[in-house]
């Protein structure tokens, strides 16, 4: 399943694009080529040491921030108003190879502060204490959102004395249904990302969250959320996952999410798959097919922490480029971002190199940010062991390597780093929590994109409708307080502050909708979403007007925004659009999205011969799989393949392990995982044991998948050809006609994982097949 299978790290098992195309000496190689490692130590070394073993292009260089003892594991971190930097630590993160206390709330989120401007923080506090493992972190003005392992809940942490430490504590999101997320740590959300849209998106859940009075609202991503550890978007709101489970390094980002899913085989190439460490990787999961001979990582398998830089202290060709994490490669890549023609695609900068690679076995990035002072940071958890438990039992190939290198010994470390280029100074420290609203506005233009997102965010929040006024000129490009005419980012901006203080009105969309530049144009499109629903027949004409615009992205736009509007009028928009586009693969791939995107919408229907107790199990099991599992075998269950690789895992449709009566076969490669061919194919990754989650969610899985993907039931005693009726349903697992169902029960799942208790290996299609034959033979007599 989307992150079953894997041969790499499972990541933390926690755990402005550009327009034009690359000019030939940006995908180039690194002007020296680093001398490789081929018998690398887990010895530990110090930051100083570590940072004489990295290797990054001419003219880069890394800088330490901060680092062990100030901080420990640390996985992701947020910068308030005022450049403080929270940092959350997973302090029981792997401490050995077994996890062992890996469930004690001992982690933290420590609050880090540079003093004396120099880059390197010199003072710290731990800000909150006593967390289980902290996943999402956001700051809100003087409010830090937090999320930890196992809890769904939200809660915002706040410092009233100054002292910095937190001392006031409030839900600002709970589920009581779902409160308690007993899935492998693996498979649980990160990010909490504020978008240009002003919504905060996440991996996994299928939701996203909008931040207002004080509290969180809800909005159901209906094709199910994405991603695996990071979430990440450009300067026009395009969002980016990475998925570590399916191997794959970037996917997600052609439409947003809440409009469907979208991906194209060729939106990388196998080429870009591919990694280069610049040191021996033996410590994978998944063996020597992982290896190349030189016994290098050969292709992503642990992609995480992934960015797009939006600075302005590093060379101008790097902004809009996006930074992605590989830990077990040791290395950080560096993608050039292409659009044509509307469609998305990556590719490396350079020739068979990574931006920074390292030859220190302990160097372990897991996440990446465009910091205020405008550079990049790299957030190193600096560890022997980056898999998580399920990935390292006794027996297995990558416990062989942890025990033989001595990689468990490598804890309780850390290192935040940011890269610095020598032609540039870092910029100086923002001071927003104070400034007032007024002030803010001018931060919107701002050549650094974090403060143009901290200020949209800060005014919005505190809910300052004094700054309208200036918001409408600046949107509409007039001088207003500045002495040249606002930028198309800061136009850009002024649009989505209006649209979170809820002073859009027609008059703006009209004038900006005829704006010079095509992403404010498509900006106007996006915003105007609310009247087209409405089916506002004037606003409908308006966007209309540019069903011909010259740029792709705004005839996207306006394809993805009239899509649910019931006008007549919208649908001919939506018609023309697509016949005069019908040779533009991203056009049309949008509307197939849209159209599989509204079907799940109403999913239900399929449902209703059932239990209400069956279909919340479906229902549970189908938000699962399409936010788990989906990434390796494809949405629809037929697989998945991007960039030109194999298939990481194989398709759910159509296969034997899910005829109707083979529920317990599937429950057991579900509880303990499957290696080896399957159908005479061979595939990059294994199916690894889920038995870490609860029997409910192994049963909403399998219920799900055998109601979407498996064989029907049988229909009169008999249908199985050479069976009884009777052996027919109790080899089903039934006990009756009536319980002819595809539901798998967590009783049938209790007492399969208590009949497999002591296995701790995976099962391989023969031995399947004999246990099949064997209980059909019991339940026959």
């Amino acid at each position: 399943m989307n992150n079953l299978y894997r041969t790499g790290f499972v990541v933390l098992s926690l755990l402005a694009f550009g327009c034009n195309a690359p000019k030939e000496n940006e995908l180039s190689q690194v002007s020296s080529r680093p001398v490789f490692n081929p018998n690398p130590t887990g010895a530990y070394l110090s930051p100083e040491e570590s940072m004489k073993t990295m290797h990054l292009p001419e003219g880069y260089r890394l800088e330490l921030v901060a680092s062990e003892p100030m901080i420990k594991e640390p996985v992701a971190i947020a910068w308030d108003g005022n450049a403080r930097m929270y940092v959350a630590e997973m302090l029981t993160y792997m401490q050995d190879a077994d996890a062992s206390g890996e469930q004690e709330p001992i982690s933290r989120i420590s609050l880090l502060e540079d003093t004396d401007n120099d880059g390197k923080m010199d003072k710290s506090t731990i800000f909150i204490d006593s967390l289980l493992l902290p996943r999402l972190l956001q700051c809100v003005n003087d409010e830090l959102l937090v999320n930890e392992t196992n809890s769904i809940t939200i809660h915002s942490y706040r410092d009233t004395d100054g002292d910095g430490k937190a001392d006031v504590k409030k839900v600002v999101y709970k589920n009581d249904k779902y409160d308690v997320n007993d899935a492998n740590m693996e498979h649980q959300r990160s990010g909490l990302d504020w978008n240009l849209d002003n919504w905060m998106y996440v991996t996994y859940e299928p939701v996203r969250f909008r931040y207002t009075n004080g509290t969180m609202q809800v909005d159901t991503i209906i094709s199910g959320g994405g991603g695996q550890w990071g979430v990440a978007h450009d300067n026009y709101g395009r969002i980016y996952y990475s998925r570590a489970g399916g191997e794959i390094p970037a996917l997600g980002f052609q439409i947003n999410p809440v409009y469907g899913t979208l991906d194209f085989a060729d939106q990388y190439s196998a080429a870009f798959a591919e990694v280069w460490p610049i040191i021996a990787t033996p410590d994978v999961q998944g063996g020597p097919k992982r290896l190349r001979p030189d016994v290098t990582l050969n292709h992503f398998t642990a992609a995480c922490g992934q960015s797009i830089f939006r600075g302005d202290r590093l060379p101008p060709d790097f902004v809009g480029d996006y930074i992605v994490c590989e830990p077990v490669a040791r290395a950080v890549r560096r993608a050039k971002v292409i659009n044509q023609n509307g469609k998305v695609k990556l590719e490396n900068a350079y020739q068979r190199q990574e931006f920074i690679a390292s030859s220190d076995m302990n160097f372990r990035p897991v996440n990446t940010a465009t910091g205020p002072d405008g550079n990049l940071y790299i957030i190193d958890m600096h560890r022997g062991i980056i898999q998580q438990g399920n990935w390292t039992k006794p027996g297995s190939f990558l416990r062989e390597k942890i025990d033989s290198i001595g990689l468990a010994k490598n804890t309780g470390h850390g290192r935040i780093y940011r890269v610095v280029h020598d032609s540039y100074k870092p910029g100086p420290k923002p001071n927003m929590l104070k400034e007032p609203s007024a002030s803010l506005l001018s931060h919107l233009d701002h050549p650094n994109g974090w403060w143009r997102d901290e200020a949209q965010k800060s005014i919005i929040t505190r809910g300052d409708k004094s700054v309208i006024p200036a918001l409408r000129k600046m949107a509409v490009g007039e001088h207003g307080f500045f002495s040249r005419k606002p930028s198309h980012l800061a136009r850009i901006h002024a649009l989505w502050t209006l649209e979170g203080l809820e002073a859009i009105d027609k008059t703006i969309l009209y004038k900006t909708l005829k704006d010079e530049h095509p992403q404010v144009r498509r900006t106007a499109v996006w915003i105007s979403e609310p009247f087209l629903e409405k089916n506002d027949e004037e606003m409908i004409q308006k966007v209309g007007g540019l069903a011909n615009d010259a740029d792709h992205d705004v005839r996207v736009q306006l394809l993805l925004s009239l899509y649910n509007s019931k006008s007549e009028k919208a649908k001919a928009i939506i018609k023309e659009v697509l016949e005069n586009n019908s040779d533009n693969e991203m056009l049309v791939a949008s509307k197939v999205a849209l159209d599989k995107n509204e079907g799940v919408r109403t999913y239900g229907k399929k449902l209703g011969k059932l239990a209400q107790s069956d279909r919340e199990l479906i229902l549970k099991g189908a938000a699962t799989f399409k936010s788990v599992c989906a990434s390796c075998h494809g949405a629809d269950g037929k697989g998945i393949a991007i960039g030109g690789t194999n298939m990481p895992a194989p398709p759910l449709a159509g296969s034997k392990r899910l005829a109707f009566v083979e529920k317990n076969t599937a429950a057991r490669i579900l509880l303990h995982g499957l290696s080896g061919p399957v159908d005479g194919k061979s595939y990059t990754s294994i199916m690894p044991a889920m038995e870490a989650n609860s029997d409910e969610w192994i049963a909403s899985v399998l219920s799900y998948i055998r109601y979407e993907f498996g064989g029907a039931a049988p229909r009169q005693p008999g249908h199985i050809p050479g069976m009884a009726a009777a052996a027919t349903d109790k080899a089903a697992g039934f006990t009756t006609r009536a319980e002819l169902s595809p539901v798998v029960t967590p009783e049938e799942v209790k007492k399969l994982r208590e009949e497999s208790a002591g296995r701790n290996k995976t099962w391989t299609l023969e031995e399947l097949a004999d246990k099949s034959k064997q209980e059909t033979a019991m339940q026959a007599q």
